[in-house]
C-alpha cells in the first residue's frame, strides 16, 4: 500500500475564532500532515486564516496537561480524577457552610463559547453552586450588544447582523473585521468579502483612531477621538431627523420612541460634537447623509465602541441609526439569523430572554445582567472584607489575569483565595493560583457543534464535526468534569440534591442530546416525524462540509414575539444621555495621551501564543505611537518606554506610525506571559507585556458594567539606557 493511500481527512470546523471556518485535515495513522481550507465548505469557501494551524499546534503542546494536579509545596502533583473532583467539591461545600453560598464566585472564559458542551454544561455547575457571584469575558467584551438587544428587542440574543454580502454603504466604527474575522459578525474570508462591497459599486467607511487593516480596504478612513463614538452617533441621527431623512419605513407600526429619539438627538448637533470627537461637522453631515440614501446600508461597531465608557449607548445608537434609516431588518443592511439550534426560538418571556439590574455588586454596586456581575468588580469582591468576600473561585476556560482591567490587582487578589479551582488545560497566568486544575479533552478529541457563531454569522448554515481522535484513556471533556463537580457538590450537600425528575435528566441529557433535540425540534427541525424532510443530528453528520440554509431574510415583527415591538428609548439608556453631555464640556480636561488596543490575526487573546508559528517573526507587542507625539516626548522609534497609567506600569517598545492619530497610542492585548509559575514555554519566550496592568477596573460603561478599555489615560517615557 502506497504512501498516500495510508492518508486519510477529516473535515471539521476550526474553532479558534468566531469565522468558523472549514478545514481539511490530512493524516497519516495519528499524525496531522496538514490543515488547509475546505474549499467545499458551503460558508468559508475554502479560506482559512494563519491561526488555523493552531489546531495541530494546541493538540501536540506538551505543556498542555492531561490530567487532574494538584498544587503543592514541593510543586504540581498528578492526582486521580475521583480525588480531584471530590476534594474540589469538598471545599466550596466547606467554604460556603463556612462564609455563605456567595462566598465562591464563578468565572467563565472566552473558549466556553467556542464549546457547545462546555457552554451548555456551565449552566448546570452554575446552577450547583448556588452563588450570586458569576463572571464571565462577557463583561469584557460584548455585553453592551446583550443590554441593547434586550432593551430594545425584548431578547438578549436577538442581535442584529451586518448582511455584508448585500450591503452598498458600509461604516466601520471601533471594528477591524479583516484581523478580527468578523466579530460578533461571523464571516469567514472577510476581506474577500469587503472587496466585493466596492466592487458592485459600494462604499466602505471606516472611523477609528487607528487607521487599521480594515481601512486599508475601505473607500474613507477617518481618525475619531476613543470614546466619543456616541457623540458621532447622536450627531448623525440629529442630521437625520433635522434634514427630513428618518424613514423607517414597515417598522414604523411597531417602534416607540422615535419623539423622545428626536429631542435627545437635538443637543448634538455635528457642529457641537466635531471639537470633542475630532471629526470636522462637515464630514458627519456627508456620513449621515450617505448612510441614509444609500440603497442598503448597515453599521458595524465592535469592540472600540463596547469597551468604552459609552459602550451601551453606541451599541443602542447604532441600532436607532439602522431603525431611522430603515435599514434594520432588511437584505443589505442589519438583519437577524435563523439558526438551525435557535437561542432564541420560543424562549421569549422567559429567563434565556435575559434580565437586567435585578441585583448589585456588594463593594461598588454595579447591576447585573443575565444572571453575571461585571467582571472589573471581581478583584474588589474578593480583597474587600465583610460580609459576602469572595473567598474562593472556579474558573472554566479563561486567563482574567490578562483579559480583565488591572489585571495586576487581580492577579494579588487571587493569591489571597482560601480555595481556587480551575478547568483548563494549561497552567497560565490566572490557573498557576489554582489548588486544582481539572484538564478537558481538546477540540479534535470531541464533536463540535458552534451553538452561538451560527447565531451571528452573516449567512443562515449549520455544520456538525465529528471527533477527529479519540480521548486518550484517563480523560474527560469538559461537560463530564463540569457536570461531575456539579453532581460531586449535590452528593456532599443534601440541600443540592435533586428530585428524581432533575438525576433522571442529568443522566440522560448529555449535551450531545441536547443539541440533537435542539435541532429535531427547531426551526428547520424534522420534529417527531421520523419520515419528515427536516433537520436532524444524524442528518447533518452526514454533511461534513456542512449545510447552507440560505441568506438572511426579513423576519419582524414576528421574530420579536407576540406583543413585543421595538424600543427606540429604552429608560436606562435614555437616563444615561446626560452623562454623554456631561462629555462635551469635559473635552478640554482629556489627557494628551489615551490608550487603545488592537487585534492581530495570528492571535485570539491571550490562549493563542503557545503556538512558535503564531508568535513567530516580526515583533507584535508593540506600543504604537504618533511621530509628533515621539518627537515632543523625545522617543525614538523602537525605543523602550515605560507607559503608566492609575492603574499601573509596564515597559514596552516604541513604534512610531502614523496610523495612529496624534494623542493616541495603541498596545495590543493578550499578552504580558512574564508571570513566574506558569507553563508556557513558547509564551514565557515571546512575554510581551500585559495592556490590562495598564487598563482601570475603576472605569466602566456606566449602563452595563462592561469594561472600559478604550482611551485610558496614559503617560509615556523614554527609559533611560
Amino acid at each position: 500500500m502506497s504512501a498516500e493511500t495510508d492518508v486519510r481527512h477529516h473535515y471539521r470546523t476550526c474553532h479558534l475564532c468566531e469565522a468558523i471556518c472549514g478545514v481539511e485535515i490530512r493524516l497519516r495513522g495519528s499524525e496531522i500532515l496538514s490543515i488547509r481550507g475546505d474549499p467545499d465548505d458551503p460558508f468559508s469557501r475554502g479560506h482559512i486564516c494563519p491561526k488555523a494551524v493552531g489546531l495541530k499546534d494546541v493538540h501536540e503542546d506538551v505543556d498542555r496537561l492531561r490530567y487532574p494536579v494538584r498544587r503543592a509545596a514541593g510543586g504540581w502533583q498528578r492526582i486521580g480524577w475521583d480525588e480531584a473532583i471530590d476534594e474540589v467539591a469538598q471545599r466550596i461545600v466547606a467554604i460556603q457552610a463556612e462564609y455563605g453560598q456567595d462566598a465562591v464566585a464563578l468565572y467563565l472564559g472566552n473558549p466556553t463559547v467556542h464549546s457547545y458542551s462546555a457552554l451548555l454544561s456551565s449552566a448546570v455547575l452554575s446552577r450547583a453552586l448556588r452563588t450570586r457571584n458569576r463572571f464571565s469575558a462577557t463583561s469584557v467584551d460584548q455585553l453592551p450588544h446583550h443590554i441593547a438587544a434586550y432593551l430594545m428587542f425584548g431578547h438578549q440574543f436577538l442581535l442584529p447582523i451586518p448582511d455584508i454580502d448585500r450591503t452598498h454603504y458600509l461604516l466601520v466604527l471601533g471594528a477591524n473585521p479583516v484581523a478580527s474575522n468578523g466579530s460578533l459578525m461571523t464571516a469567514p474570508d472577510v476581506a474577500h468579502r469587503l472587496k466585493a462591497i466596492r466592487a458592485r459599486g459600494g462604499q466602505i467607511i471606516v472611523i477609528d483612531p487607528r487607521r487599521n487593516e480594515t481601512a486599508a480596504l475601505a473607500d474613507r478612513h477617518h481618525f475619531i477621538r476613543p470614546g466619543t463614538d456616541a457623540l458621532l452617533l447622536f450627531a448623525m441621527i440629529h442630521v437625520l431627523f433635522d434634514e427630513r431623512r428618518v424613514a423607517l419605513g414597515r417598522l414604523l407600526p411597531t417602534t416607540d420612541g422615535i419623539g423622545t429619539v428626536e429631542r435627545l438627538a437635538a443637543r448634538f448637533s455635528p457642529e457641537t460634537v466635531a471639537g470633542t470627537t475630532g471629526m470636522p461637522a462637515e464630514e458627519i453631515r456627508t456620513v449621515a447623509r450617505e448612510f441614509a440614501s444609500a440603497a442598503t446600508a448597515v453599521c458595524h461597531g465592535r469592540i472600540g465602541t463596547s469597551t468604552q465608557g459609552f459602550g451601551s449607548l453606541c451599541q443602542w445608537l447604532i441600532q436607532v441609526l439602522h431603525v431611522l434609516t430603515g435599514n434594520l431588518d432588511r437584505p443589505g443592511g442589519a438583519m437577524f439569523t435563523a439558526p438551525a439550534f435557535d437561542l432564541v426560538g420560543r424562549t421569549q418571556g422567559t429567563s434565556q430572554a435575559g434580565h437586567y439590574d435585578r441585583r448589585r455588586t456588594r463593594v461598588r454596586g454595579l447591576p447585573e445582567f443575565g444572571g453575571e456581575f461585571p467582571v472589573a468588580t471581581l478583584a474588589e469582591e474578593i480583597d474587600t472584607p465583610g460580609k459576602g468576600q469572595v473567598r474562593a473561585l472556579v474558573t472554566s476556560a479563561g486567563n482574567p489575569v490578562l483579559s480583565t482591567p488591572n489585571g495586576a490587582r487581580l492577579d494579588r487578589a487571587l493569591g489571597g483565595l482560601e480555595f481556587m479551582a480551575s478547568v483548563d488545560f494549561y497552567i497560565n497566568e490566572t490557573t498557576r493560583h489554582a489548588n486544582i486544575i481539572l484538564p478537558p479533552t481538546f477540540a479534535l478529541e470531541r464533536d463540535h457543534y458552534d451553538l452561538i457563531f451560527h447565531l451571528l454569522a452573516i449567512r443562515n448554515t449549520a455544520k456538525y464535526s465529528l471527533p477527529l481522535f479519540a480521548p486518550p484513556p484517563d480523560t474527560r471533556h469538559d461537560w463530564q468534569i463540569l457536570q461531575g463537580i456539579a453532581a460531586r457538590l449535590a452528593a456532599h450537600d443534601p440541600k443540592r440534591r435533586p428530585g428524581p425528575v432533575e438525576r433522571l435528566r442529568a443522566r440522560w441529557l448529555t449535551p450531545k442530546r441536547v443539541l440533537a433535540l435542539g435541532l429535531r425540534f427547531g426551526p428547520r427541525g424534522a420534529g417527531w416525524n421520523p419520515l419528515a424532510k427536516g433537520l436532524t443530528l444524524a442528518k447533518l453528520a452526514s454533511l461534513p462540509h456542512g449545510l447552507d440554509l440560505g441568506p438572511l431574510q426579513p423576519c419582524l415583527p414576528d421574530r420579536l414575539g407576540p406583543g413585543v415591538r421595538i424600543q427606540l428609548a429604552p429608560a436606562p439608556l435614555v437616563a444615561d444621555v446626560d452623562r454623554l453631555t456631561r462629555e462635551l464640556s469635559d473635552a478640554a480636561t482629556k489627557p494628551s495621551l489615551q490608550l487603545i488596543g488592537r487585534r492581530d490575526l495570528r492571535s485570539n487573546n491571550s490562549w493563542m501564543h503557545n503556538s512558535q508559528r503564531l508568535v513567530k517573526g516580526p515583533r507584535r507587542c508593540t506600543l504604537l505611537m504618533h511621530p509628533t507625539d515621539a518627537a515632543r516626548l523625545g522617543i525614538g522609534d523602537s525605543a523602550r518606554v515605560s507607559v503608566r497609567s492609575r492603574a499601573g506600569a509596564i515597559a514596552v517598545d516604541a513604534e512610531l506610525s502614523d496610523a495612529v492619530m496624534p494623542g493616541v497610542v495603541c498596545l495590543p492585548h493578550g499578552w504580558g506571559h512574564d508571570r513566574p509559575g506558569t507553563r508556557l514555554s513558547v509564551a514565557n519566550a515571546h512575554p510581551g507585556a500585559s495592556i490590562n496592568d495598564l487598563t482601570d477596573e475603576l472605569v466602566v460603561d456606566a449602563v452595563s458594567g462592561n469594561a472600559a478599555f478604550s482611551g485610558v489615560p496614559v503617560t509615556v517615557e523614554a527609559i533611560a539606557n
